[in-house]
């Protein structure tokens, strides 16, 4: 006597394969439109060091859409017959945009600072070394950033609770950190050799990426410390795995 298995409509494996193409293209879509005016602006930048400045307030919006970005990727739906990429990347730009900035802002300042000295390091008389220093910190940063970003897309922390659990993963969660490093290196050889155009087309498989190598960092915040925050008076977290 056999027994068969219905799998119902939507829920197989090309129905997934279809699912995540659709939501990695809405997803995508949705991204290069919330940046496209800096965008727009940033094209129209010549490529001379005293712009960095107008480039980082013309990529203000890329904090906040990559942000809505990984929410809707987290809250993806398997099934065809379900699915709302766009619902979920409206609900997460309108609750992310302010927190993300939060971060935001001061990280481009602070990396643009860096960038601008590198770029006029010749003026500075400074040895050597403290160039590779600054590009360190500089990599350190974009680093913590991707940890922040996160962390501050899923979860309601205070600003400065994110940036010290951003800093505490940084450190303690080093394969994850170094997946963020092998995606931020295929990034910048994408758009040294080629364009920066691929690299805004491939953002949302490049967040998606980063949001399956943070598992660990999402899992251990929702354990953790979105626990322990319930019982500190001096912690305000909340998850947002809820869609």
């Amino acid at each position: 006597m056999s027994t068969a298995t219905t799998v119902a409509f939507g829920t197989g494996p090309f129905s997934r394969a279809a699912a995540l193409l659709h939501t990695l293209l809405t997803v995508e879509v949705l991204l290069l439109a919330t940046v496209a005016p800096g965008l727009a602006g940033l094209l129209s930048l010549g490529p001379d060091p005293a712009n960095l400045p107008l480039a980082a307030v013309c990529l203000a919006p890329l904090g906040p859409a990559a942000s809505a970005a990984l929410y809707a990727l987290h809250h993806r739906s398997r099934d065809l017959t379900d699915l709302h990429p766009a619902r979920a990347f409206g609900r997460g730009l309108r609750l992310n945009t302010l927190p993300a900035l939060k971060l935001w802002a001061p990280l481009s300042a602070w990396l643009t600072v860096i960038v601008f000295t590198l770029t006029h390091f010749a003026a500075t008389a400074l040895p050597l070394w403290w160039a590779v220093l600054l590009g360190a910190v500089g990599v350190a940063c974009l680093l913590w950033g991707a940890h922040a970003l996160v962390l501050t897309s899923l979860f309601t922390f205070r600003a400065r609770d994110t940036a010290r659990l951003a800093a505490y993963f940084l450190l303690h969660r080093r394969r994850v950190t170094l997946a963020a490093a092998s995606l931020l290196v295929l990034a910048a050889t994408v758009t040294a050799a080629l364009t920066e155009a691929l690299t805004a087309v491939l953002a949302a498989p490049l967040l998606l990426s980063l949001l399956r190598w943070s598992r660990p960092v999402i899992v251990e915040t929702q354990e953790e410390f979105t626990a322990r925050a319930g019982t500190d008076p001096g912690t305000t977290a909340d998850s947002r795995r809820g869609a």
